[in-house]
This record gives structure tokens, sequence and C-alpha cells, in this order.
């Protein structure tokens, strides 16, 4: 047996108010592309421990756009 199809009522919870979190405005993979490179550079180059400022570096740069790293 299948149930009746249910129908929406206008001002339902289908669609979410504006929040006042700061969003991400982009794709985590598209921000801060200067640290990115700068980051994925010395990895491949020195290794990930010798790294950390970079990392770092990055991660600010990922929360200054609204990503919780």
């Amino acid at each position: 047996m299948s149930s009746p199809p249910v129908q929406q009522k206008e001002g339902s919870a289908t669609t979410a108010p504006p929040s006042t979190d700061t969003k991400p405005k982009k794709k985590i993979c598209c921000a801060c592309p200067e640290t990115k490179k700068l980051r994925d550079e010395c990895i491949v180059q020195h290794g990930e421990d010798a790294c950390a400022k970079w990392i770092e570096a990055h991660k600010i740069c990922l929360r200054a756009e609204g990503f919780n790293v």
C-alpha cells in the first residue's frame, strides 16, 4: 500500500529562514588559492611536518571565508 501524497502548506518548514551564521560563499576547494598553493608546494617538497606555518595560514584563510576547519 502507498500513503497519500503529502501537501505542503504555505510557510512550511521546507525552506530554511535566512541564517545569521556566516556561510561560505565558495566551495572549500576554490577558497584561498594563494595559501593552498603555497601549502601544497611545501608539502610536496618538504613533507607535512616541515610545513606547519603554511598549513596554519591556509586554515586561517579558510576560517576567514566562513569554513569551520
